[in-house]
């Protein structure tokens, strides 16, 4: 057995691991913090950098705090319960900036101050895995383990919303009970404010027996199970819905019906604090028409519609779009049109994309925008918001607006989407230099 090594850990990784030198080599760190000496053990070498698991704590850092869920030294669900909730806003909005001045080269006039809402509880949407136990035949249910590949045997999930965080166990038993438990590897989970959907993956299809034990176990706890027998197209209830799955937006007087395998925010507070924070910095007027980038089902372009004269919404999902248009028309606005648009080919022979626009909302996927600047600058928009999901991508187009495309960035921000993890959401606002 190899002796423990001590070392002093300097800083967070982007995936909120400790980071470490010894003889001059990297070493990341599950669970140790910025500020402390720990005792750790190398568990895989690689060229650049090393990975430890740590095994004793000898100074630890302030910041460092008792993990609210039981199940944290081995679920990998979370990666940062053990630092204190002001300390990962710091870590966080830290991340951000280094991200702004070493990719992009670039720093805000202005930092707005960070969003953020509930720490626990919060999770609307997750994919959960689902593995049948060799020894003992029971299934289990949850994410992964820290550092592999196996799923975590829990009890209960902290950040998952009600009612799903307390039944994780209990989904487990059910689905032992199913004649087809082995062939059911994912649980894909929808709450709404009125429903919550259970998507179940099944490489076999259910018996009349196993569907009878869905539907009962569903009903007595206000559930709806669906299955998914192939693509995400094939997902369909058991038995017909009586209430859609919906959320709402009470400041815009919006509701927006949704589908469980479709993309929504997954902090339901956090995104209507988002939504109000992104038009406040937009700030439309009934004379301005918006352009909303990939819309969505217009969580983003509703909104705007309750401000704006004219807001048109572009998004490359065409089953989203269809949910937009039909949000549009629940919530009575007359004054939005959708577009269906791939945003990573070129779009200069789309009508949308040679037109004018007084403001532009951004709200890409991870890999970011970079391929739209050059149409979005000659559109020559006087105000653009961004809400980004990678800091890296968000800091490298914030360069090429500013260096190449006359854009100033007037601020910049975090917003704790994903409390207790090392995601980062931010937002950034850019104007035009006149």
């Amino acid at each position: 057995m190899k002796t423990p090594i001590e070392v002093a850990v300097l800083d967070l990784s982007h995936d909120g691991r400790g980071v470490a030198r010894h003889q001059g080599k990297a070493i990341f760190v599950a669970g140790a913090l910025p500020g402390e000496t720990v005792l750790i053990s190398r568990n895989k070498r690689r060229s650049r950098h090393d990975e430890a698991e740590l095994e004793a704590v000898v100074t630890a850092s302030p910041d460092r705090v008792q993990a609210p869920c039981v199940h944290y030294d081995r679920c990998g669900g979370c990666a940062l319960q053990h630092l204190q909730p002001e300390a990962q806003l710091r870590a966080k909005h830290g991340q951000l900036q280094r991200d702004l001045e070493r990719i992009g080269k670039v720093q805000p006039a202005t930092w707005l101050e960070p969003l953020q809402g509930p720490w626990l509880g919060y999770r609307r949407k997750a994919r959960l895995g689902v593995r049948v136990l060799p020894k003992s035949g029971r299934a289990i249910v949850g994410f992964r383990e820290r550092s592999s590949a196996l799923l975590a045997n829990v009890r209960e999930c902290a950040v998952l919303a009600a009612p799903i965080g307390a039944l994780v166990d209990t989904l487990g038993t059910l689905v032992s009970t199913l004649s087809i438990a082995g062939q059911v590897p994912q649980i894909e989970v929808a709450i709404g404010e009125r429903v919550t959907v259970l998507v179940l993956r099944v490489m076999e299809a259910p018996t009349a027996e196993d569907v009878e034990k869905l539907v009962v176990f569903g009903r007595e706890r206000g559930l709806s199970f669906w299955l998914q027998p192939g693509g995400a197209q094939t997902a369909a209830p058991i038995e017909p819905m009586a209430i859609p799955l919906d959320y709402t937006l009470p400041e815009f007087d919006l509701r927006f019906e949704f589908q469980p395998l479709d993309f929504v925010q997954v902090n339901a507070e956090l995104n209507r604090q988002m939504v109000r924070h992104a038009l406040d910095l937009l700030n439309p007027s009934p004379a301005d028409r918006v352009l909303d980038l990939y819309c969505g089902l217009g969580n983003f372009t509703l909104p705007l519609a309750r401000r704006a004269g004219e807001v048109v919404g572009i998004e490359g999902d065409e089953s989203l779009v269809s949910r937009a248009r039909r949000n549009a028309e629940i919530n009575g606005l007359t004054n939005v049109r959708f577009t269906v648009a791939d945003l990573f080919k070129p779009v200069a022979g789309e009508i949308w994309s040679r037109q004018k626009y007084d403001l532009i909302l951004l709200d890409p996927p991870r890999a970011g925008s970079v391929e739209l600047l050059p149409t979005i600058a000659a559109m020559q928009a006087r105000r653009i918001v961004y809400v980004s999901c990678h800091p890296g991508s968000l800091a490298r187009d914030a360069g090429l607006l500013v260096r190449e495309h006359g854009y100033r960035l007037v601020s910049a921000g975090i917003m704790n989407m994903f409390p207790h993890t090392a995601h980062l959401e931010s937002i950034a606002v850019f104007e035009r230099d006149v």
